[in-house]
């Protein structure tokens, strides 16, 4: 039994709805739970289950016009949905404080790293500039950026994400709060970075006698922190209890399946699970080994249809516009080869090359020394005609499906531009066409009308593939493709890219900071480290005897 002492934060029944167009939408549906004081806990759920409301409604930031909120939020006792603006903007801050999901968008871009940390004592504290200082320098310590030079005087661009991450935990603890929100505060890091903030944040709440409230999409990424798990679907807490205890002996079906959606390391799955094949109890086909050697042996007797030779990119970072004298490598000496109907997974932390190498493949980048050979064909120096062939070949499905549509187009105008512009088929048989290219993806034809706002993220990533599909292609890049999408979600869109590539005989380059996901799709894999290949193997055998000390670094970070 807990004591009214231990606890910090009790939400009792707690309902938010609002009214569209006459008719209440219930988003969050009498909930309640507990955070004890010096306690981490975890809450998952996938976009739309009301985690990020939840948050908000602690914080007080729902506005009354728009939401109908009931229930109870009771913090040290306080009612805080009974508290007025004055009374929250004490509380905010200086006792309950939030790390958001985007620094980028958090931290503001005009305004140097000190001033905004300053800017915090301001609002919060009666404090001297001469004391502020010194306490910002203590938080730089302990969130593990004292060796960052002349840090306080730079701007958010001038630091990498998981920099400007540690930048906004430090913001967040610099009036020493009773409560840590941290919102989905590792999404958008690569694997290690996400270690290193999960190690920080656990650190501080030992160091710092914080209780925690983690809220992420990913299972895997909330049992390393939490002592205690929540799980929120469709408004509603549909299960809760002590971390172990979810995760060995779940009770609901969806907590089975969140789990068994965790990628396996030790088989090779066939088919991700989903959360209605698990629901409708359909059993995983594994490939075997022999099955494995036999397909890979078909992909590699034949020659290779995309080589790169000893491929260099220099970005020169000189002002002086004629003189090359500054600047980095940002690849060296890359050389690759790519087989028709193979996966080739492409690994590597932000600033290893992954992209400059993708853009250098598509022709977007001139690259300085090396070759790439498309069927033979030296690419810098395909003609412009050759040129617009050689784009309709190979194609790409980017990493964000909000930003990658154009909000003033309907689906049908966005997966028929390419079609009409390459003369893929007549006009009259052009809607034919999307309407069979939305089946090919999961959709119907109804979704031809809606516009992109009308779609979840996964949908939204249907249609993506689907217009990179349009043109028949054969090669396609898949930029970070499923980064942006829930657990359940990028198990549904892996196993789409898996079918249209058996349908289809597609040949993938396959991008992601996520190791899991790389070994399920890949045949092989290319690790890239500062510009340069440290490992270039098949994905088993890598996952299984990483040679190179960086990628047994990676490999480590993700399990």
């Amino acid at each position: 039994m807990i004591s009214e002492k231990e606890i910090l934060l009790e939400i009792n029944n707690l309902a938010v709805s609002t009214t569209e167009k006459e008719k209440v939408q219930n988003l969050i549906k009498r909930i309640s739970f507990k955070v004890k004081r010096n306690e981490i806990v975890g809450l998952i759920g996938e976009s739309g289950s009301g985690k990020s409301l939840t948050s908000l409604c602690i914080l007080g930031l729902l506005e009354k016009n728009k939401f109908n909120v009931s229930g109870q939020v009771l913090f040290n006792g306080k009612n805080i949905l009974s508290l007025d603006e004055n009374e929250m903007m004490r509380i905010r801050g200086s006792e309950i404080s939030m790390i958001f999901q985007e620094p980028m968008s958090a931290l503001n871009p005009t305004m140097k790293i000190g001033k905004q940390l300053f800017e915090i004592f301001k609002a919060h504290k009666k404090i001297t500039f001469e004391d502020a200082t010194k306490k910002i320098k203590k938080l730089i310590k302990k969130v593990r950026l004292d060796s960052v030079e002349d840090l306080l005087e730079k701007y958010p661009h001038q630091i990498s994400g998981g920099q400007k991450q540690r930048v906004m935990i430090a913001m967040a603890l610099s009036c020493g709060p009773k409560l840590l929100i941290a919102d989905e505060p590792t999404t958008a890091l690569d694997v290690t970075i996400q270690k290193e903030i999960i190690e920080i944040l656990k650190d501080l709440q030992k160091s710092e006698n914080l209780s925690i409230l983690f809220i992420s999409h990913d299972l895997k990424l909330v049992s390393e922190i939490s002592d205690r798990i929540l799980i929120m679907r469709r408004g509603k807490i549909i299960e809760q209890g002590q971390k172990n205890k979810i995760l060995k002996s779940p009770k609901e079906n969806y907590t089975k399946a969140l789990l068994s959606l965790i990628i396996n390391d030790k088989r090779r799955l066939k088919k991700l699970p989903t959360i209605d094949s698990f629901d409708n109890n359909i059993k995983q086909q594994v490939e075997t080994k022999s099955q494995r050697k036999k397909r890979l042996k078909s992909i590699y007797s034949s020659k290779p249809i995309l080589e790169i030779k000893n491929l260099s990119k220099f970005y020169n970072t000189s002002k002086q516009l004629f003189v090359k004298n500054k600047g980095f490598k940002a690849l060296s000496n890359i050389s690759i080869q790519l087989y028709r109907g193979e996966t080739l997974g492409l690994i590597g932390e932000s600033g290893s090359g992954k992209t400059t190498l993708s853009n250098s493949i598509l022709k977007i980048h001139e690259f300085d020394k090396g070759e790439i050979f498309f069927h033979g064909k030296d690419i810098s120096k395909i003609k412009k005609k050759e040129l617009l062939e050689f784009r309709k070949s190979i194609q790409i499905v980017f990493q964000d499906p909000y930003a990658s549509l154009n909000p003033l187009q309907n689906i049908l105008e966005i997966i028929s531009e390419p079609i009409k512009f390459h003369r893929i088929c007549s006009k009259e048989k052009v809607y034919e066409k999307c309407k069979e290219l939305l089946y090919d993806v999961g959709l119907d034809e109804t979704f031809l009308n809606r516009y992109p706002h009308e779609l979840s993220g996964g949908q939204r990533q249907r249609v993506c593939i689907a217009r990179s599909i349009s043109v028949n292609p054969e090669v396609l890049v898949c930029d970070e493709s499923v980064s942006a999408l829930d657990v359940s979600v990028q198990a549904m869109v892996l196993n789409l890219l898996n079918m249209l590539k058996e349908k289809y005989n597609f040949t993938y380059i396959f991008i992601s900071h996520d190791l899991s996901v790389v070994k399920h799709m890949s045949d092989k894999v290319v690790v890239l480290y500062n510009g340069k290949i440290v490992e270039y193997e098949d994905a088993d055998s890598l996952f299984e005897k990483p040679k190179d000390s960086y990628t047994k670094k990676l490999i480590k970070a993700s399990i």
